[in-house]
């Protein structure tokens, strides 16, 4: 594959069916208020991440395909994931998926959220070597707050 462009930052732009509900969302889990912010769209910069996020009104019309999966954001460490869950719990955020360590594919502790409008937001940290190194035979997710495993959760 012959060498890309040069990049100073990455760019994406979301279309959002409540530009200040998603708002309030995003400047949550990027610890930042817009830089711009007009009733059309919302403008999100990152210089220590190299990310220009904008949100955008959605007007209604068809795109050409529909390919987004999720969005993350990487953080430091388990407790970070965990610390993320605790402070999406008390914005009163929608959790999909309660934190946890997953072993298949790439190992991570993860913590899934959905935005206002649906889409998957992962909040991840990578494992040490050393948590590598605990990697059990059965390969099934560990939780890691306590009551937020799914046979916990039933009862």
């Amino acid at each position: 594959m012959p060498e890309g462009p040069p990049s100073d930052e990455f760019h994406s732009s979301v279309r959002v069916s409540n530009l200040p509900e998603s708002t309030r969302f995003y400047a949550w889990l990027l610890g930042i208020w817009p830089k711009e912010w007009t009733h059309r769209y919302a403008t999100f910069i990152r210089p220590d991440l190299g990310l220009n996020f904008v949100l955008v009104v959605s007007d209604g019309k068809e795109l050409h395909h529909d390919t987004l999966y999720h969005l993350g954001v990487g953080v430091a460490d388990k407790a970070a994931v965990i610390d993320a869950y605790h402070r999406a719990v008390a914005a009163g955020l929608p959790v999909e998926k309660p934190p946890r360590t997953t072993w298949k594919g790439t190992p991570l502790h993860e913590l899934w959220l959905t935005d206002p409008d649906g889409n998957l937001i992962e909040i991840y940290a990578r494992l040490t070597d050393r948590e590598l190194a605990t990697k059990p035979a059965h390969e099934l997710p560990e939780f890691l707050v306590p009551g937020t495993a799914p046979e916990e959760t039933s009862k």
